[in-house]
């Protein structure tokens, strides 16, 4: 980003999450990070929009309660940075990168910017290998592809939190690599449970209390329920920066987002603040752009890969509406969980004829898999 840092400006707007600052020089650029302080605390805004008479909008990565008009403002002169390498692993952090874990701060190998180009279509690789989950559904019908992107698609309450949870014990654990999770816009419970569930099984080190014979494997990304329309909408990427970082060091990454549907839910949170005009279903207009932008990013390149698991909440059980709809492009294989399954008590509750998979050929699993689970299908 080519704005001169450290210009200054004033809060002259605070609508919710979106707070208009007018500045006197150059204005920072789209997608710039500017910060003010909140009482003791340090705001970071990301600018949405120019608006004319020096003045920018932008969007608070935390709550906006105590801001005052006529308050100062700086540019960083760059995007979001959050800090990258092996001192996130085992570590819990925010949008913006900072420790919520109380840990101490990150040693990090450097910081990157959230906002990447996706890999060009000449450094992106191809190789077809399976990726063995252990469960026998999924491995037999809609096995997943090492490297592609996996999508569990289900309704309220039928199990995907547990059937990610259930992906990262058997595939992380026997794994070996580094591990992202990004939690976005979820129960914060559940990402607390998940915390403790991997310095028990020794996945991480207590940084509290280390071992030196345990070597943590994964890197915690949060941006919960509670937090801000901003951070919901950023954390997916902040946590995919960490996982990239990884990928361009020559690693085989696991990526595990609970839920993708926050991301988009967010997205038109803020699109509405902004004032765009919404689109079908009120979801914002750039709906297919966000998730685009998001999605080409995460893929395997010539130097390294990203295997990535990602929950996405289908609103009312409708599989048409346009947020799940959106990512239905971007997977190599959709696990596809049903109420009526969950409801018999079989769980995981995988809907065998609705869960697909680019792998289900009889190149890539041979013939005898591919005739097996095509009979399977025939008989249900």
């Amino acid at each position: 980003m080519a704005t001169p840092a450290n210009q200054t400006g004033r809060i002259t707007q605070v609508i919710g999450a979106v707070v208009d600052v007018q500045f006197e020089g150059h204005l920072p650029a789209i997608l710039s990070a500017i910060t003010t302080m909140n009482g003791s605390n340090r705001l970071v805004l990301e600018v949405a929009q120019h608006l004319g008479e020096s003045t920018v909008r932008a969007i608070a990565m935390d709550t906006t309660e105590g801001l005052v008009r006529g308050q100062e403002v700086s540019d960083t002169g760059n995007p979001i940075m959050v800090p990258v390498g092996a001192g996130t692993l085992g570590r819990i952090m925010n949008v913006i990168g900072e420790p919520i874990d109380e840990g101490g701060p990150i040693v990090a190998e450097g910081l990157r910017a959230i906002h990447q180009e996706a890999p060009k279509y000449t450094d992106q690789s191809t190789e077809a290998e399976i990726l063995v989950t252990g469960i026998k559904v999924v491995d037999l019908l809609a096995p997943y592809a090492k490297g592609g992107k996996i999508g569990l698609f289900g309704g309220a309450g039928v199990g995907k939190t547990v059937l990610i949870q259930e992906l990262i014990n058997n595939v992380a654990k026997a794994h070996g690599g580094n591990s992202v999770f990004a939690g976005v816009g979820e129960r914060t419970r559940e990402g607390n449970d998940l915390y403790h569930e991997f310095i028990e099984s020794k996945v991480n080190a207590d940084p509290h209390n280390p071992d030196p014979e345990v070597k943590s494997k994964c890197a915690l990304v949060f941006g919960q329920m509670n937090e801000p329309p901003g951070a919901r909408m950023r954390v997916a990427l902040s946590g995919l920066t960490v996982a990239e970082h990884f990928r361009d060091q020559g690693q085989d990454v696991l990526f595990f987002v609970d839920n993708i549907f926050r991301f988009t839910q967010a997205g038109s949170e803020v699109s509405a603040l902004l004032g765009r005009i919404p689109s079908a279903v009120g979801y914002q207009p750039t709906l297919a752009t966000d998730m685009g932008a998001l999605q080409e990013r995460i893929t395997t390149t010539t130097k390294g890969s990203i295997t990535s698991v990602q929950a996405i909440y289908v609103p009312a059980d409708d599989m048409t509406d346009p947020a799940p709809a959106a990512s239905f492009t971007h997977m190599d294989a959709m696990t596809v969980l049903n109420r009526a399954i969950s409801e018999k008590g079989i769980y995981p509750a995988v809907d065998p004829l609705d869960s697909t998979s680019r792998m289900l050929s009889p190149l890539i699993v041979g013939q005898e898999h591919y005739e097996t689970a095509r009979m399977v299908q025939q008989v249900l």
